[in-house]
C-alpha cells in the first residue's frame, strides 16, 4: 500500500515561521512534523510513500532524499500553484494503484490509529473534539458519513475530519469533477462529497490521538506532548558538575559545560556547545549548532537550528527560529499581570503562559525586551534597550 502526504501548501497562519520552510518541517521535539508522521506511517507497516510537494519544496526533498535513511521508498511529484487539497491530490493519480492511505502533511496521527483506519472500507479517521467550529465538521448515520461541511459557526456535531484516509482509484475520478470552493480552491472533501452523494459509501473510523498545529504557538502544545515519549540518549558529552534529571536526548558532538542544570524532558541537537552555568527546563528543544550560554535560562520553548542565546537571558514558552542572536540580557514576558490567557495577532492563543515568536534571523541587542504575545518578524533587528510588542513585520528595526 502506498502512503500519499500532502505537504505543498505554505501554511499562512503560520507565519512568519513559514517564510522559509514550509509548515511541514517546522519542528516539534527535534524532528519536523512530517518525520514523526513518516515514522508513525511506518509503524502502521506501509514502506511506499508519494509526497506531493509545492512551497519550498527543496526544503523536503533535501531532508528525506529518497527515504533510505528511514529505510522506506518516497517518490516526489509537485504542485506548482497551491490550488487546493483536491488538486494537490489529483497530481499523485498516475502512481498509486488500488487502496492507498492519505494523509494532511502537518497533522500527526498514531500507528495505532492508522492500522485502523486502513483495514476496513473506504475510510475517513475522524476525532471527536470541543471547538468543532474551527474545523471540517463530520456528520454519520451509522457506520457511514452522510455528509462533510468545512468550517461552520454552528457544528451539527463535535465529529471533525482528522485528515487521514482510505482511499481508492475512484477518488480521481470525483476529483476532476470537483468545482472550485468559495475559496477559490479545489477541495478534498468537496470530491468525497460528490462520492457520498452518488451513493458511494464513505466509513468513518474514530482515532484516538492526533496532533494538529494551526498557530505558530500552537508548536508549543505539540512539542509537549511529543517530548514527553522520548527515552534518555545521550551522545554528546559533558564535563563535571552538570546536572541531568528526568528524560533527555543529546546529540552527536555537543557539549555541555560545567554548571549547566538540565530538567528533562528535553531535547538537544547535534554539535551544540550548552553553557555554563545555564538553565534548560523541562519541555524544551534545542536544535543542532546552537550556543545556549552563561546565566541563560530556557523554559519550554522550542529553539530552532544555529541560533545563539549566550548571555544572561530568559526565554520562555517561546518559538525562536533559525540563525536567531540573542543579546546579552534580552528577556522575554510570558505572563500577563492579571494572568489571562496571552493573544497574539489579536487572537486568543489559549495559553496563560505564552512568551514570543521569534522568526528567523532577527537580532537583540543587550537588554532588549520582548512582550508576551509578540510575533517578531524574519531579520528583525531589535535595539540595546529596545522593548518589541505586538506584531512586527520583517525586517523592521526596533530602537
Amino acid at each position: 500500500m502506498n502512503a500519499v502526504i500532502l505537504a505543498a501548501g505554505e501554511g499562512k497562519r503560520m507565519r512568519p515561521l513559514t517564510y522559509e520552510r514550509p509548515k511541514v518541517m517546522l519542528p516539534i521535539a527535534g524532528k519536523p512534523i512530517m518525520e514523526h508522521l513518516l515514522e508513525e506511517v511506518k509503524r502502521a507497516g506501509i514502506k511506499n510513500f508519494l509526497f506531493v510537494v509545492g512551497y519550498h519544496d527543496e526544503t523536503i526533498r533535501d531532508y528525506f532524499g529518497n527515504g533510505a535513511d528511514w529505510d522506506v521508498e518516497i517518490q516526489y511529484v509537485t504542485q506548482k500553484a497551491q490550488l487546493g487539497t483536491a488538486d494537490a491530490l489529483w497530481r499523485a493519480e498516475k502512481l498509486v494503484e488500488d487502496k492507498f492511505l492519505m494523509l494532511n502533511g502537518d497533522t500527526i496521527v498514531s500507528a495505532d490509529d492508522i492500522k485502523r483506519v486502513i483495514t476496513g472500507d473506504i475510510t475517513l479517521g475522524v476525532i471527536e473534539v470541543t471547538n468543532p467550529e474551527e474545523y471540517g465538521v463530520v456528520e454519520t448515520e451509522g457506520a457511514k458519513i452522510t455528509r462533510i461541511h468545512e468550517k461552520m459557526r454552528e457544528p451539527p456535531s463535535n465529529l471533525i475530519n482528522a485528515g487521514v484516509y482510505l482511499l481508492d482509484e475512484n477518488i480521481f475520478n470525483a476529483l476532476s469533477r470537483t468545482p472550485k470552493s468559495k475559496r477559490g480552491e479545489f477541495e478534498l472533501t468537496d470530491s468525497i462529497q460528490l462520492l457520498i452523494d452518488e451513493g458511494n459509501r464513505i466509513s468513518w473510523q474514530k482515532i484516538g490521538r492526533w496532533t494538529d498545529v494551526s498557530y505558530p504557538w500552537d508548536l508549543l502544545a505539540a512539542n509537549e506532548l511529543l517530548i514527553d515519549r522520548i527515552s534518555t540518549d545521550i551522545k554528546g558529552t559533558h564535563e563535571e558538575n552538570v546536572s541531568i534529571k528526568g528524560k533527555i536526548l543529546i546529540g552527536e558532538g555537543t557539549l555541555i559545560k560545567s554548571g549547566s542544570y538540565i530538567e528533562g524532558p528535553v531535547v538537544i541537537g547535534k554539535n551544540c556547545e550548552i553553557g555554563p552555568n545555564c538553565y534548560i527546563r523541562s519541555n524544551t528543544t534545542v536544535g543542532d549548532n546552537c550556543h545556549i550560554g552563561n546565566a541563560v535560562e530556557l523554559k519550554s520553548s522550542i529553539i530552532m537550528g544555529n541560533t545563539k542565546i549566550p548571555h544572561l537571558s530568559y526565554v520562555g514558552d517561546s518559538v525562536i527560529g533559525c540563525r536567531c542572536n540573542l543579546g546579552a540580557g534580552t528577556k522575554i514576558a510570558n505572563l500577563r499581570f492579571d494572568n489571562a490567557h496571552v493573544k497574539a495577532k489579536g487572537l486568543d492563543t489559549g495559553r496563560r503562559k505564552f512568551g514570543a515568536i521569534i522568526s528567523d534571523g532577527v537580532r537583540t541587542g543587550i537588554n532588549a525586551s520582548i512582550d508576551a504575545g509578540a510575533i517578531i518578524g524574519n531579520n528583525t533587528l531589535v535595539g540595546p534597550g529596545a522593548f518589541a510588542s505586538g506584531h512586527i513585520e520583517q525586517n523592521s528595526r526596533i530602537l
